[in-house]
């Protein structure tokens, strides 16, 4: 059994997707970062940087793995599911899965920072966010004419991808013009996988307090 300590983000999201996709047993433990839970001794105890998603492996003697891309990669390693057994197609994987990391998620998440959340408008940074968002999502677009999924088999890069892309209007960062990345994001909100992910913690669920380390956490 994996406990899954997440967050309704993107980041909580492509865990998710990726635990469901692979049929994983887990527990997700919900974080309410409004309330800083995630920068408490014992989260901090798990991973220093203070960010979610993290997850313990009670079936390996609880090792303990933050960082997505990293959490991503044990969790193919463990099922023996959606990373390409070709070193072609391994590094495929593993470069997409990198561009999102390095390139989707920063810049994205630095758009909605400015677009909805920093206390005054910087309209140089609104526009510098959302201009090299947009550029990146250009760049997929062209690869996926060419390519039905980012490795040419699917993967753990497309779940990554896609767990950020789907809120795109969240950052106002248009995808219209864009026909070959819609067809792919289409292809991947229809997978039931990725519905099941995207819905953890599930929106609609009643919550139970629980305790852990002396910390209060939400489980569902």
């Amino acid at each position: 059994m994996i406990d899954f300590y997440t967050a309704a983000t993107p980041n909580g999201w492509k865990v998710a997707i990726a635990l469901e996709e692979m049929e994983l047993a887990y527990t997700p433990h919900v974080l309410n970062l409004s309330e800083r839970t995630q920068h408490e001794d014992w989260f901090l105890a798990m991973n220093p940087n203070g960010r979610i998603p993290v997850i313990v492996d009670r079936d390996a003697d609880d090792l303990t793995i933050f960082e997505t891309g990293a959490i991503m990669l044990y969790l193919a390693e463990k099922s023996g599911k959606f990373m390409p057994k070709s070193r072609k197609g391994y590094y495929a994987a593993m470069q997409w899965l990198m561009f999102q990391m390095s390139g989707i998620g920063p810049m994205q998440g630095q758009a909605v920072a400015f677009e909805r959340y920093f206390p005054e408008d910087v309209p140089a940074a609104r526009k510098r966010y959302h201009n090299e968002t947009r550029r990146l999502y250009e760049v997929l677009n062209r690869h996926l004419a060419d390519h039905e999924w980012l490795a040419d088999e699917y993967s753990i890069a497309d779940m990554a991808n896609w767990s950020w892309i789907r809120s795109h209007r969240w950052a106002r960062v248009p995808t219209e013009g864009l026909e070959h990345l819609e067809r792919w994001m289409a292809a991947m909100a229809a997978r039931p996988g990725c519905q099941r992910g995207v819905n953890v913690p599930s929106p609609t669920r009643t919550a139970d307090e629980t305790k852990r380390s002396g910390a209060s956490i939400t489980t569902t």
